[in-house]
Order: structure tokens, then sequence, then C-alpha cells
């Protein structure tokens, strides 16, 4: 029974670590994506205002 419990103890601690490893890699992949978006949008939106000042001129 003792063998059992401390099983069942080094499991869920290895279970929490990688609970909490997963969260940090999904949370670290939303904040990178919208990174990527906002910096995509602002060199779209620096593009058309040069096409804008090349037709203009």
């Amino acid at each position: 029974m003792n063998n059992l419990i401390l099983f069942l103890n080094s499991f869920l601690s290895y279970l929490l670590l990688f609970v909490i490893m997963v969260a940090l890699v999904v949370i670290a992949c939303v904040i990178g994506v919208k990174l990527r978006k906002s910096k995509d949008a602002r060199l779209l939106e620096e593009e058309l205002l040069e096409k804008e000042e090349t037709a203009e001129s």
C-alpha cells in the first residue's frame, strides 16, 4: 500500500508539472500569434501609405 501511495504522489506531481508546462506553451503561442498579427497589420498599413504617396506624386 505504501508503494502505491508513493507512486500516485510521484505520478500526480509529474502530471501537475506537465499541465503547467502545456499551459505555458499555449499562452506563449497565443501571445506570439497576437504579436505577429499586430506586426502584419502595421506593415500592411505602412505599405498602403507608401502606395498612396507614390500614387499622388
